[in-house]
């Protein structure tokens, strides 16, 4: 199945296979560079109260690569369209737990993907009021609303152009990353770097709770590593694609983030880092003058609109692929008739997204990681784990190396920064598991499914 033109779903409908390696790796480039690093700099800083928040992003970088590796192993295992929706599913167990955890994860997806596609869109406004000094904060959220708009709109085609489009502004977000890096390298000020506060490194409470909230951050900026995952269908040779652009995605973001951050902070003291709004425009008006603010301000721009696109792009396949399952409403199952895109999906995922652009970029990023962890990475890698028990693996499938290092260590990862977060956060992902965890007990009964009563094999 994996090598045809076209994924055929059980009930006959159709996505059409035309991203390959590129496509992939551009999907996934996009939707982590996006605007996270160019405005999450002075929330690090200010968390650790210092440079030394470079260590968040280390670690950041650490944790991600090891839960690439289960995204990389799920996402070969099962190279489907809403990936973690199936991974939950046949992990826990089709017939039992993977019931109700695969519907959690469809049921966050509501939250989290229009959260995802609104914190790039805000992020555009954000660095849009450089340009515009006098925008006020309404225009800002108009902005922000017509930006998931556009990108709502151009994406409403097929699979094929929206990769082709993808690679060339991939090229833009890359090349603005460099320009950075290679200005701070030039420019570079070890004294900066490395004014350390007093006791930057006491092993207080306080400063774990900082490394907490830095590494918080910097897994934000990378987050998009499983873009790629969620278009399985839609993907060429999958088995062997989505590994690769999920853990080259996250080593190439990884070595921009890590140096251009180094370069922001040995050019810009930290203390006027970390109460900027719009840290790499300061950043490369100290070196360029007002026109070199600007300059890099209209990429960032590219950069932040790319990162909706792609987001949107993933998340507007999960309601789909549940759809067409039968586990969601029926409407979300609906396809372009010469497109072959899901449309009505596309639509609503645009729409929830404009919506989300009324709260704060803080509070999205922070709502954004707790409720992911909750509901799905600390799941995914319990699921991982369940699979390999059973030993039926096919030779072409990715298995990560060291097992199961790399899963335990993303595991204890992702619970250490659960732990670290804001307890009001914490309990809107509890009431959320709560809500979905009602909604599907309800409907489980209504279809006499699982606890109610042994569901039929899959």
């Amino acid at each position: 199945m994996t090598n045809t033109a076209f994924a055929v779903r059980h009930d006959g409908t159709q996505l059409e296979r035309g991203m390959g390696i590129w496509g992939a790796l551009s999907a996934n480039i996009l939707n982590m560079i996006g605007v996270g690093p160019f405005l999450t700099i002075p929330l690090a800083v200010a968390a650790m109260g210092g440079p030394q928040a470079m260590i968040g992003w280390i670690l950041g970088a650490v944790l991600c690569m090891c839960d690439g590796m289960v995204w990389a192993e799920l996402g070969s295992r099962f190279p489907q369209s809403g990936g973690p929706y199936h991974y939950l599913l046949y992990g826990f167990g089709p017939k039992s737990w993977g019931r109700l955890f695969s519907y959690l994860y469809l049921w966050q997806s509501l939250l989290i993907g229009p959260i995802s596609i609104a914190g790039g869109a805000v992020g555009f406004s954000e660095y849009a009021r450089f340009i515009v000094p006098g925008m006020q904060h309404r225009h800002q959220v108009m902005l922000a609303m017509g930006v998931c708009a556009l990108a709502t709109v151009l994406l409403y085609r097929s699979i094929r152009s929206i990769a082709a489009l993808s690679l060339v502004v991939t090229v833009a977000v890359i090349g603005t990353c460099t320009w950075i890096i290679v200005s701070g390298a030039l420019h570079f000020h070890a004294s900066l770097a490395f004014d350390l506060p007093p006791n930057a490194f006491h092993m207080s409470r306080a400063f774990w709770a900082g490394l907490g909230s830095a590494t918080l951050i910097g897994v934000y900026d990378y987050g998009g590593y499983n873009n790629v995952c969620l278009l399985g269908d839609e993907i060429q040779t999958p088995n062997r694609t989505i590994p690769k652009a999920v853990l080259f995605s996250i080593a190439i973001v990884a070595l921009l983030y890590l140096a251009m951050n180094a370069s922001i902070l040995g050019t810009v003291p930290w203390r006027q880092a970390q109460h900027s709004n719009a840290v790499v425009a300061d950043f490369m008006q100290i070196l360029y003058g007002h026109v070199g603010g600007v300059v890099v301000s209209l990429l960032i721009l590219v950069a932040a609109f790319g990162s909706v696109y792609a987001i949107l792009l993933g998340f507007s396949r999960v309601p789909y692929t549940a759809a067409v399952d039968g586990h969601f409403f029926s409407i979300f199952a609906k396809l372009h008739p010469t497109g072959n895109f899901p449309t009505t999906s596309l639509l609503v995922m645009g729409g929830l997204s404009a919506l989300a652009c009324l709260f704060s970029l803080a509070d999205l990023i922070s709502v954004l990681i707790v409720v992911q962890t909750m509901f799905q990475f600390i799941a995914q890698c319990i699921a991982l784990m369940l699979l390999r028990r059973d030993g039926t693996t096919s030779n072409d499938v990715y298995r990560m190396p060291f097992y199961p290092m790399p899963a335990v260590v993303a595991l204890l990862g992702w619970v250490y920064i659960l732990v670290s977060g804001k307890p009001q956060h914490l309990l809107i992902g509890i009431a959320m598991a709560a809500v979905g965890a009602g909604f599907y007990l309800l409907q489980a009964k209504r279809r006499k499914e699982w606890p109610f009563n042994a569901y039929e094999t899959i």
